[in-house]
């Protein structure tokens, strides 16, 4: 393998997985047998479907995360195959400016997801991410004994949604009214709002 030949599967690699971390988010894409595509990078719930920087209150996002990851190998892979190819450098020099772009390129992404997405979160009172009691619809049905759906909701003022699964860990149909009765690791633990109901009838 020659040292184009590395730089190339270094974009390549890069390129694709940064294409369907975004296309997992834009178009919810789902794999066989109902489980949800969730690459660890873009936040799930709090920003929506970008795949998933993180769960937490905005501002406690990773500089190293998939997204800045996949943008480093893109342009760290794009560089130095152009260098390789076209310019008659010294073999380290080409590696070190390929460094200097695939660092270039994670900074940009990095930058452009803290102060453009992220705006919102980071600005947002610290109440408005309280997901417990939060009601909502089940966008994606949840399968007994510990499936993963998705629960679509209204919080700031912008429909979001999160990972759900039942809190007793029976079915869940998609379109269902739920509360959430507890979040952790970026998963919401659901109950129908009918259960609710029959509670405070009894």
């Amino acid at each position: 393998m020659t040292w184009a030949d590395f730089y190339l599967i270094c974009f390549l690699v890069g390129l694709s997985l940064s294409v369907l971390s975004i296309l997992s988010g834009a178009f919810h894409l789902h794999l066989p047998g109902g489980e949800h595509l969730h690459l660890p990078g873009f936040g799930h719930g709090h920003m929506g479907h970008m795949g998933h920087i993180g769960h937490g209150h905005g501002g406690d996002i990773s500089v190293v995360n998939f997204a800045t990851v996949t943008a480093f190998l893109a342009w760290f892979g794009g560089v130095g195959f152009l260098l390789t190819k076209f310019s008659s450098l010294w073999l380290w020099s080409a590696f070190l400016l390929a460094v200097v772009g695939g660092v270039t390129g994670a900074s940009l992404v990095f930058g452009f997801i803290f102060k453009v997405l992220m705006a919102d979160e980071r600005n947002a009172p610290e109440n408005d991410w309280e997901m417990v009691g939060v009601f909502g619809r089940l966008s994606s049905a949840i399968r007994a004994d510990g499936g993963t759906g998705e629960i679509a909701f209204t919080q700031g003022g912008a429909r979001r949604s999160a990972a759900a699964r039942s809190e007793d860990g029976t079915a869940i149909p998609k379109d269902a009214e739920v509360y959430v009765t507890r979040y952790e690791k970026g998963i919401a633990f659901v109950r129908r709002f009918e259960d609710l109901n029959d509670a405070k009838e009894a």
